[in-house]
């Protein structure tokens, strides 16, 4: 009788996973002191200070637009990654966690929409399309063993498309006044990054510092900022199979830790200083609150798993082998943790509307918060494989193997 083979995880694929764990606890103790500082200890002063300008910007917004731009570097170098030698680097596998990610955007944007179109909130659509990588994944990681290889592979796959759904999202609909003259020498630079690429230049300063023009050109252009880490991490060279030598590799690699340990707990501090006052809970229901909260603890979990089992039933994919139903709904609850990229789209959606950040901001935290605690106690419960989780009928032979008794 045949019985499965777990999915070997690689030494760089676990320490990014345990990176991540690390960084989402961290994540939730910066979250909590920024409230605390904001509500019980400074108040409006510690709001004024992130208000405050250092040089032609503010501290806020050099944290939204210039620390936040390294964040999507490394989402750009992980997309890359999965491309050529990850989950997505073939069609049979990539075709399931694409499609997840399609249900698991479509439908949460779907509710907001639903409960807020022709209203001024209806901007935030996109705001419950997005998963917090770095929580979910870490989340995930907390349950060990528990669970089978191959979610945290999907789920890995999974989150890195969502990003990319928010980073065309961001790019598209929340785009202020355009400057073609800046647009067009910022993607010039991107051209003459790729050319350099294609000439076997492999020094990673000459990228690092044609990155920084090309931030700054994106910045003046009116597209947002940050979407030049994404463009910068797809001209970088990267080589297969010495993918942990190559630049983008090692790129990857350098940014892990300041990216989970400083980058993303600065950005809760100056994002999450929420003061609330009385009358929140009233808040909390309005439309756009509702939106949020119920396109990300309902609506993820339900689009993901949805589609996904379209996707399989339809044949177009194949459920990994140790892989049941529930994990993938397990999955689904955790991709509700919307948290950084959620409150960083609320930014973008509501433009100097005080009211509407703050109110977005609060159904984010509570909402990524239900959706954390649910989906680990889901799958710390039922999380574990059983022998009758075993079809081989759905069995992606690509990824999974077997081998006799």
């Amino acid at each position: 009788m045949a019985k499965p083979i777990s999915v070997s995880l690689t030494l760089a694929f676990k320490e990014f996973f345990q990176t991540e764990k690390a960084g989402s606890i961290i994540l939730i103790f910066c979250t909590v002191i920024s409230l605390v500082l904001a509500n019980l200890l400074l108040g409006e002063p510690y709001a004024a200070f992130w208000l405050g300008y250092l040089g032609p910007l503010s501290v806020e917004h050099w944290v939204n637009d210039g620390l936040m731009a390294i964040f999507f570097l490394l989402i750009g170098l992980e997309l890359k990654r999965e491309l050529y030698v990850g989950e997505l680097s073939s069609l049979k596998r990539a075709s399931l966690p694409i499609i997840a990610a399609i249900g698991g955007v479509v439908v949460p944007a779907s509710i907001h929409l639903a409960l807020n179109v022709g209203s001024p909130s209806q901007s935030g659509v996109g705001i419950p399309m997005a998963t917090d990588i770095a929580f979910a994944i870490g989340i995930l990681a907390l349950l060990g063993n528990r669970i089978p290889a191959s979610l945290k592979v999907f789920l890995v796959a999974l989150a890195v498309m969502d990003d990319l759904a928010a980073i065309v999202v961001i790019a598209v609909f929340y785009t202020a006044e355009l400057s073609v003259a800046y647009l067009g020498g910022a993607l010039g630079v991107a051209a003459v990054l790729a050319v350099a690429n294609r000439l076997g230049i492999k020094t990673l300063f000459v990228y690092l510092i044609g990155g920084a023009l090309l931030w700054y050109l994106m910045l003046r252009s009116g597209v947002h900022a940050t979407i030049a880490g994404v463009l910068l991490a797809f001209t970088i060279p990267f080589n297969d199979p010495d993918q942990e030598h190559s630049p983008s590799g090692y790129l990857e690699h350098l940014l892990h830790k300041p990216v989970a340990f400083l980058i993303l707990p600065v950005f809760a501090l100056a994002n999450t200083g929420i003061i609330i006052e009385t009358g929140f809970a009233e808040e909390l229901m309005s439309a756009n609150s509702l939106g949020i909260m119920l396109g990300l603890v309902i609506g993820k979990p339900v689009g993901i798993t949805v589609a996904s089992v379209i996707a399989v039933a339809a044949g177009i994919s194949r459920r990994p082998l140790d892989l049941a139903w529930r994990h993938i709904f397990g999955a689904g609850l955790l991709g509700g943790m919307g948290f950084t990229m959620s409150i960083f789209i609320a930014n973008l959606a509501f433009p100097g509307d005080a009211f509407h950040i703050t109110s977005s901001k609060m159904a984010i935290v509570l909402a990524s918060f239900v959706a954390g605690v649910a989906g680990y106690v889901y799958l710390w419960l039922w999380g574990g494989l059983l022998a009758t989780d075993i079809d081989p009928d759905t069995m992606d032979f690509e990824s999974e193997m077997e081998e006799p008794d």
